[in-house]
């Protein structure tokens, strides 16, 4: 993963010595995303900055990728997992110029030109997590895209003279684009005519076309089986994140059982890191540390589990901020200690880790879905969570890890995966107590024998409460000595957009205001709360929840675990 950086709608007259000069300082502010090379291209029209993190083809690929003509620039942050089938089934030749495997975008793009099926064609055919900028000289044409569920993070906006451009993270246009906003997911922009447009839209976002069906267990287990193993595409050195809960865990229990082979050949030879490591963190004697090393020991990793203090946390909070551009304050809680395994990670020579995100938005994992009152809305509310991803989890752990240029991806939200869980009648995936069904149960029965019980049945601990408990009563008391109360009186009418409930959350929107003063940048973040209580369903099932200041899931009253 990397970053990407581009400006377009270059006239004649513009001072291109000068747009290249501001183009490489504004793609430097995101250079931690990319340590390991950068490359520039200038054309007629428009001008691309790559920032890399070598993960696949580290001697080569170096971006923007150019095709054998020159007529094709293209600048992507993310992989596709799926480059080798896709380059198998291509109708015509195709020049390839490196061994990257965002290169075959190129391919598809000039196919599906040649065809007339058009971007979305092609779109719908990536099994990846990619934001990219296509530039067709020939044509004068720019085509820019977002993976489905927003994996990766991309934002774009215009400048004082109109040209667009686009960024992997705000603070690369942040002080020159004063209508700066989110590039949505699932879409792609043509500059030719101006369209937006959705290619990812499943059947599955329907309940009526999932209503009555079932997925056996084999199959769930294989499908999530077959996603870790795509990711597991690399030339560098990687891990797993284990926090020891359910998700994080049958990731690394998946990984492990694929670790001794070499993913891009095959598995014909050995893996070049052939031992799985596996990474957490937390605060002495937090429940995260005990449960991941519970599972290292089942699961036979070569377990880091690295302890910080609070102090190390509440000094970390400023550059967190700045670097997830968000003030969400379950986001900033859950960022902090993943921001600082990062740098620990990233010290151990370490670029590319797998995680456990989505897992709770695909079976309804969040503590208040107990309280769904039927199948359809448990569906409903899982969709809704889907589609808010990109602004609190995946944006976490993307931006949390990249701070240090560790590339996290994410075997829940492989989308070939998502089709086989989410296409499963919701009734299958509710809580019921009274029957021993806890929440997520469909998954762990689908693989039951793969960890030990006490990991496979653990109840869920959201990542900011698991890794210490002492982590969310010290950042309180720490914003009662920061924040006083006329401040937080007032805070309406210092930050009309948003304003902050509580002062916790008036600390962090002090922090995100001093890195982006401006007020487009505060308006890149939704409103009200966090991801785990922000919808109308939270409200509908359980008002205790929605009403509470504190999006802990401590916060949840009247919910009580079954024994499995």
């Amino acid at each position: 993963m990397c970053s990407i950086f581009g400006i377009f709608g270059l006239q004649p007259g513009d001072d291109l010595p000068r747009l290249r000069r501001q183009a490489l300082e504004c793609s430097q502010r995101q250079r931690h995303r990319g340590p390991d090379w950068s490359g520039v291209y200038v054309g007629d029209g428009a001008l691309l900055v790559h920032e890399r993190l070598a993960i696949v083809d580290p001697a080569g690929g170096a971006q923007p990728l150019r095709s054998a003509d020159g007529a094709l620039a293209l600048a992507v942050n993310g992989e596709i997992y799926n480059h080798q089938a896709l380059k198998a089934q291509l109708r015509a030749p195709y020049d390839f110029q490196t061994g990257s495997d965002c290169e075959v975008i190129n391919a598809l793009y000039r196919e599906s030109e040649a065809d007339g099926s058009g971007p979305s064609a092609f779109l719908e055919r990536l099994n990846g997590i990619f934001a990219f900028a296509l530039w067709d000289q020939a044509k004068g044409r720019a085509i820019i895209a977002r993976d489905p569920i927003g994996v990766v993070p991309l934002y774009w906006g215009h400048d004082r003279e109109g040209r667009l451009r686009v960024a992997s993270e705000m603070k690369a246009l942040v002080d020159r684009c004063a209508d700066v906003a989110q590039f949505p997911p699932g879409h792609w922009y043509d500059s030719a005519s101006g369209a937006l447009v959705r290619y990812y839209d499943r059947p599955w976002r329907d309940y009526e076309a999932v209503r009555g069906v079932e997925v056996s267990p084999r199959e769930l287990r294989e499908a999530f089986e077959a996603a870790v193993h795509r990711q597991l595409m690399t030339d560098v050195p990687y891990g797993v994140l284990l926090s020891g809960g359910l998700d994080s865990s049958l990731v690394a229990a998946v990984a492990a059982r694929y670790a001794r082979h070499r993913i891009e050949d095959g598995d014909r030879s050995e893996a070049w890191w052939p031992r799985l490591h596996s990474f957490a963190i937390g605060l002495a004697g937090s429940p995260d540390l005990a449960a991941a090393k519970v599972a290292a020991e089942a699961l036979g990793t070569v377990h880091h589990g690295f302890e910080y203090t609070l102090e190390e946390g509440l000094d970390a909070l400023p550059e967190v901020i700045r670097h997830i551009e968000t003030y969400d304050v379950t986001t900033v809680r859950a960022s902090t200690p993943m921001f600082l395994l990062a740098r620990r990670i990233k010290a151990m020579g370490v670029k590319m880790v797998l995680s456990g995100e989505g897992s709770d938005e695909i079976f309804g994992g969040y503590l208040y879905f107990h309280k769904a009152p039927d199948a359809r809305e448990f569906h409903q509310e899982l969709v809704r969570k889907l589609d808010a991803l990109h602004d609190y989890d995946c944006l976490r752990a993307n931006k949390s890890m990249m701070a240090w240029g560790v590339e996290p991806r994410v075997p829940f939200l492989d989308r070939e995966f998502l089709d086989v869980a989410m296409r499963m009648d919701a009734a299958h995936k509710m809580i019921d107590a009274s029957r021993g069904r806890i929440e997520k149960a469909v998954l762990r029965e689908a693989f039951e024998g793969y960890l030990p019980r006490e990991i496979l049945w653990r109840q869920k601990e959201q990542f900011s409460d698991g890794v210490g408990y002492g982590w969310i009563d010290g950042l309180k008391a720490h914003v009662q000595a920061q924040v006083g109360d006329r401040e937080l009186a007032a805070a309406a009418r210092r930050f009309p957009h948003n304003p902050p409930q509580t002062k916790e959350a008036y600390l962090y929107r002090s922090l995100f205001e001093r890195a982006f003063p401006t007020p487009a940048a505060a308006e890149t973040v939704p409103g009200g709360k966090s991801i785990a209580c922000s919808s109308p369903a939270a409200i509908a099932w359980d008002a205790a929840f929605a009403a509470a200041a504190d999006p802990s899931g401590r916060a949840v009253a009247g919910v009580h675990h079954a024994a499995a």
